[in-house]
């Protein structure tokens, strides 16, 4: 599909929607830096911002380094933990919140993310005349999600370009 060079667009992250998804489908990571390559496409980026939950592991900081040398502003919360041990994190409404503040000025608006929890707010968006369109892996998606959106991107029909390879482990008997 053509892009129009001269939208403005935003791109917004549900890492751990995202992170989820391609452990449980492919085993793998998210390549975030191809997500967001195929978000922009040749239009003008203004804010890319990739939500992330602080659950205080060793390697969690190098992670979320590396999601701003790829571009994104990283918005970050810590793990709520209640009593009995039940941990939940989600930044449903800080990420609704954000598409709304910067919606006028933006005339797109990429979720990538595919929590069904997130139809309002596309509805609500599209009503107020912007573009919506959801970069998710298809398998993972809300059916009400990719009907409600203008353009939806089916990361399973390409997973290989935005999931992380397994590194191979070389046999003994190679060199």
């Amino acid at each position: 599909m053509k892009r129009n060079p001269n939208q403005r667009v935003g791109v917004f992250v549900d890492v751990q929607n995202m992170y989820y998804s391609a452990k449980n489908l492919y085993g793998r990571r998210v390549n975030f830096s191809q997500i967001l390559n195929t978000a922009v496409e040749g239009r003008q980026l203004i804010r890319a911002i990739a939500y992330v939950i602080k659950a205080s592991m060793p390697e969690e900081q190098s992670f979320f380094d590396a999601l701003e040398k790829a571009g994104f502003e990283v918005k970050s919360k810590e793990v709520q933990i209640f009593p009995g041990g039940v941990k939940k994190g989600d930044w449903d409404v800080g990420i609704a919140l954000d598409m709304i503040r910067l919606a006028p000025r933006l005339d797109a608006m990429i979720l990538v993310s595919g929590d069904g929890d997130y139809v309002p707010l596309v509805e609500y968006l599209k009503n107020q005349g912007h573009r919506v369109e959801v970069i998710a892996f298809g398998k993972s998606t809300s059916a009400k999600l990719i009907a409600e959106v203008d353009d939806f991107t089916d990361m399973d029909e390409d997973h290989g370009k935005f999931v992380f390879q397994a590194k191979e482990k070389k046999s003994p008997n190679q060199n």
